[in-house]
């Protein structure tokens, strides 16, 4: 993002309806992206911490009943 000095100041932008519509669309869409991503991540990230107790949980049970090989 450039800055310009006072001296510069820019004349303001007219943007249409539809131009700002089409904007607010494309930062929701972008916001939601984002959002689904982390989502993602965090449920896979229980998803293999779950897979990780019960492996754990049924080695210690099968250790437990004799049912592991020595």
């Amino acid at each position: 993002m450039t800055v310009l000095p006072p001296e510069q100041e820019r004349e303001p932008i007219h943007l249409t309806e539809a131009q700002i519509d089409h904007i607010v669309d494309r930062a929701v869409n972008k916001v939601f992206d984002r959002i689904y991503a982390e989502v993602g991540k965090s449920v896979l990230k229980k998803m293999a911490w779950a897979v990780g107790l019960i492996a754990t949980g049924l080695m210690l049970w099968l250790a437990g009943k004799g049912g592991l090989p020595k």
